[in-house]
């Protein structure tokens, strides 16, 4: 679920920073101004940079929710399982 919610995020930060890159390449390339078109890609660059790397207080109990189902399962598997001993209740005695 968690994948879902992160390429909507990605998708609605590509539709700011699109435009930008675009309009920057443009300014770069084709008109010869290169000191908006660069800071334009730069710009562009880093509002996708941001979005991945920077946790806003939105996601912080996302995170949180995370680290306690791992640690959830990781004391888990640690236990030992009770219900795969097998106990031998057959006795040599009740033979007849």
């Amino acid at each position: 679920m968690a994948g879902i919610i992160d390429t909507i995020k990605l998708a609605g930060v590509l539709v700011l920073a699109l435009p930008a890159a675009l309009a920057g390449l443009e300014l770069l390339l084709v008109r010869g101004q290169t000191m908006a078109g660069g800071i334009l890609l730069v710009l562009a660059v880093l509002l996708v940079v941001v979005q991945r790397r920077v946790t806003t207080p939105t996601d912080v109990p996302g995170l949180a929710a995370k680290r306690v189902v791992g640690a959830v399962t990781s004391d888990s598997d640690t236990e030992p399982d009770e219900s795969r001993d097998v106990v031998d209740v057959s006795r040599d005695d009740d033979r007849s």
